[in-house]
């Protein structure tokens, strides 16, 4: 594994590559956003198994822990069509969605090359980029279909990025809210951000949940409570 730099340390002069999550990591937890994926997985699994919501939640947040995702847990067990699944959790209201123009000040400040890394679907990361105002800033979405469906924190999801990105880990930072997200991008070589969060938005069972205060395990090498405000004090490498 890398050795873990000083977490805290502000410089990432070393990164010419900026990989964000989606959901709970570019935009704030408190808006409460994701709930609604959250419901609707609940919904679609009750309906495709022919099983009450309470069963529905529990098979969920079983797959959830088990498989990394609900829908690869769905598609490992039960032969699941993936599109089906992402074009319905996915169709939700982006109007609790505020545009941040903090944030986008901050990461268009980011030399190098910048994505999106989530395990939803591309077309949803578009229309959250999009209502935030800062689709503009990122060279291209990561989605769950680009890693053929292995979820984060599957180790092929990671080496897939790479090889479709050319990124070069040891020059790259990775910022996740869920903290097993980042365990093998640090064994990969990224530098590790955590993005907590004061709100548990999830239920999940301990150890899958999303970070919280105070929350900074040994493979993360940072951690922060406010995204825009960590990226604004970075020491960032020169433009080349």
């Amino acid at each position: 594994m890398t050795q873990l730099p000083p977490s805290s340390s502000s410089d990432f002069s070393h990164v010419e590559t900026w990989v964000f999550d989606l959901d709970n990591t570019l935009y704030p937890a408190e808006c409460n956003l994701f709930a609604q994926i959250d419901l609707k997985m609940t919904q679609f699994v009750s309906r495709v198994l022919s099983v009450e919501a309470q069963e529905a939640r529990r098979i969920q947040k079983s797959y959830y822990a088990d498989y990394g995702t609900t829908l690869n847990g769905l598609m490992t067990v039960h032969g699941l069509n993936p599109r089906d699944f992402l074009d319905f959790v996915h169709d939700i209201d982006l109007t609790p969605l505020d545009q941040a123009p903090e944030l986008a000040t901050a990461i268009s400040a980011l030399p190098g090359r910048r994505y999106i890394f989530t395990n939803g679907s591309r077309k949803h990361a578009e229309r959250v980029a999009s209502r935030m105002k800062i689709d503009h800033l990122f060279d291209d979405v990561f989605d769950i279909e680009a890693s053929l469906f292995a979820p984060k924190p599957s180790r092929a999801a990671y080496e897939r990025f790479i090889r479709q990105t050319g990124a070069v880990p040891s020059r790259s930072a990775m910022f996740e809210d869920i903290s097993r997200n980042l365990e093998p991008a640090a064994h990969l070589g990224f530098t590790t951000v955590l993005v907590r969060s004061p709100m548990d938005w999830s239920g999940e069972p301990q150890g899958v949940r999303p970070a919280g205060p105070g929350e900074h395990p040994p493979h993360v090498h940072h951690a922060t409570d406010n995204l825009d405000s960590f990226l604004r004090g970075l020491t960032l490498p020169k433009v080349r």
